[in-house]
């Protein structure tokens, strides 16, 4: 029997988070037991009542709204740690996976003797278009540029991952430890897995999709040009953007001699960027 410890975070997004853990539980079988541990980090739409009700073998830990998903996933992991589990599953609450997707992971994972960490891809529920999965970087000169890998018919080596579905056994997280505690919302897989490869962990991503999950849009984020400068800057700042410190922590580890240009570079281009409304008068010609 294989013990899993299936780790997500989540926030004020009951519907989707109940049909992601019908989709997990479709992947049980016979020699693989799924353990739970879910952090809800102060939702108020009813998750955890509404999860206790539907899936009551769910360990649920509660949070006050200030963890978002990397501290959420790191209290998750420090309580799931006590199980010594064979592997830990990290899986977004908006990710629904095929039933094949597990047994897809710890088939890959087999094949690297269980010393790798194995990422899966995800596809559009629409177009079937690659949204995440394992990412390589651009070039040795720009280290913190990453693009996006489609999966093939065999698995593919990548450089880090976004977190949506990631495999890590029990082996690479007692070599690499856990998320790190410098990051509160993104950059921690990001972080995790070029961690990994400085180690000499290897990463490869799984054969086919293993689920779907929709793109996150632009629209409302530091990236959105229709918002002013001024609501950009906010959001570029903010814990859902590019936090100064955090982003600092993420270029010095990653970004090679130049992090301080690579750190300042997006401050430096939202306090240049036109106005919103020059932005938009200026694409309209």
């Amino acid at each position: 029997m294989i013990d899993i410890q299936v780790l997500l975070t989540v926030f004020n997004r009951r519907e989707k988070t109940l049909e992601a853990l019908h989709h997990l539980y479709k992947n049980q079988n016979p020699n693989v037991r799924l353990l739970v541990t879910l952090f809800d980090d102060g939702s108020q739409d009813g998750t955890a009542a509404a999860i206790a009700a539907q899936f009551p073998e769910v360990q649920v830990l509660t949070g006050d709204g200030s963890n978002y998903w990397n501290g959420g996933m790191r209290r998750a992991w420090e309580v799931a740690k006590r199980s010594q589990p064979e592997f830990y599953l990290w899986l977004n609450d908006d990710t629904l996976l095929d039933s094949s997707a597990i047994r897809n992971l710890l088939d890959t994972s087999a094949f690297f003797a269980d010393q790798a960490i194995i990422v899966g891809s995800t596809r559009d529920p629409e177009t079937g278009a690659l949204t995440y999965g394992g990412v390589v970087r651009k070039s040795r000169w720009k280290p913190v540029r990453f693009h996006i890998v489609s999966p093939g018919s065999t698995p593919i080596r990548a450089d880090t991952m976004n977190g949506n579905c990631v495999l890590v056994p029990r082996g690479v997280e007692q070599k690499l430890g856990i998320l790190s505690p410098a990051y509160t919302h993104s950059m921690g897989d990001f972080d995790y897995g070029l961690r990994a490869k400085k180690l000499n962990i290897e990463m490869w991503i799984a054969p086919e999709f293993v689920g779907t999950c929709g793109r996150n849009q632009i629209f409302g984020t530091w990236q959105d040009t229709a918002l002013t400068k001024k609501a950009r800057w906010f959001k570029l700042i903010g814990v859902k953007g590019l936090p100064p410190k955090e982003w600092a922590a993420f270029t010095y580890r990653h970004g090679g001699v130049l992090w301080p240009i690579t750190w300042l570079s997006p401050y430096i281009k939202c306090l240049l960027a036109p106005t919103a409304s020059r932005a938009q008068t200026d694409s309209g010609n």
